[in-house]
């Protein structure tokens, strides 16, 4: 029986996140977060290379990363590479004409056609493979369809409302919410060659500014809590269930906490604790209240605001959820299940 091919585990990060962190990511994140989508999209392997101009051991190695870390292992820093043959201003000029392609009497470029025209009009030899690394290296990025089917069954997600309504009635139980997000230093949009992004800000090492915040959230009375991460896995989940043991105290008998379908939500050795855990429906992130948390964090504290370094990021973080904790009373209102129903 032949061994079925690794996917990506589409719950380890919603579609917005892959698309916001390509938007705001390096160029070699950009194209893994691309691959990962069109993946999930149903699109075969061999075809997302032969898209990607990637090799299928690559491929393997950013679905292990995705599987394991979520968005964070797709997250690549700058690193020194090979010199360009394209530099100076004539890269800056070649890099104005795939914005204008007018100028050279065109509608659009591919490669394949930009690498006949530097050949013919500017007399430089180089192979196909630098063509697209110049594309890369200048921040443009190759643009490919990607339908994103409906797969959220109604009847799964229907009966789970009807679950979590009656568990919601029942004195003895408490429902619990919990969830990651990432949080961007620097969320504005950067520069594609598929008009998706603008021009590019980095820190100052290169670094990409991002953090993680893993919380859970009782919608009844409000309680709050969270850590901050520098990515997602089972290891940092474990620390999360391990920091709220030791921090919440639990008022009723029976406590569910209720997660996606993210793969270090799923590891077999997790110590819940108090806890008994519950799974939404697939595909399902709308049923989660603590996404709402999220929204409005980021909507707060982070809409048009540029962290400069880590530091920063941190610092504003703390006072986002510090909000959260001090404000129980309104993250009831924010999270109330009834919504749900």
């Amino acid at each position: 029986m032949a061994r079925r091919l690794l996917q990506p585990n589409p719950e380890n990060a919603s579609i917005h996140a892959l698309k916001e962190t390509a938007r705001v990511g390096s160029t070699e994140t950009s194209l893994r977060c691309t691959a990962i989508q069109l993946l999930i999209a149903g699109v075969r392997r061999d075809q997302v290379c032969r898209a990607l101009l990637v090799s299928e051991r690559s491929l393997r190695t950013w679905i292990n990363a995705f599987n394991d870390r979520g968005l964070d292992g797709l997250i690549v820093e700058k690193r020194p590479g090979r010199t360009a043959i394209l530099r100076g201003e004539q890269a800056a000029q070649l890099a104005r004409l795939i914005t204008a392609p007018e100028q050279a009497e065109r509608t659009f470029w591919t490669a394949k056609a930009f690498h006949g025209y530097l050949s013919a009009t500017y007399q430089v030899e180089c192979s196909y493979e630098t063509v697209v690394r110049f594309f890369h290296r200048q921040g443009f990025a190759l643009k490919v369809p990607q339908p994103w089917p409906d797969r959220q069954d109604e009847v799964q997600r229907e009966a789970f409302r009807q679950q979590l309504h009656e568990l919601s009635q029942n004195p003895e139980v408490e429902l619990w919410f919990a969830d990651e997000s990432g949080f961007e230093g620097d969320p504005r949009p950067r520069r594609r060659w598929d008009k998706k992004g603008h021009k590019t800000r980095s820190t100052k090492n290169g670094d990409h500014l991002r953090m993680n915040v893993i919380g859970m959230v009782c919608p009844r009375t409000g309680e709050f809590v969270a850590i901050e991460a520098s990515h997602s896995d089972s290891e940092t989940f474990q620390a999360f269930l391990n920091e709220a043991h030791k921090s919440v105290t639990l008022h009723r008998p029976r406590n569910i906490i209720i997660v996606d379908n993210a793969s270090w939500h799923k590891r077999k050795l997790l110590n819940w604790h108090a806890w008994e855990v519950m799974y939404l429906p697939p595909y399902s992130p709308d049923l989660n209240p603590i996404e709402r948390i999220w929204l409005v964090m980021k909507a707060s504290w982070f809409n048009n605001h540029v962290c400069r370094n880590m530091d920063q990021l941190i610092e504003r973080l703390d006072r986002a959820i510090l909000d959260v904790i001090d404000n129980p009373q309104r993250t009831s209102k924010t999270t109330a299940i009834g919504k749900l129903f």
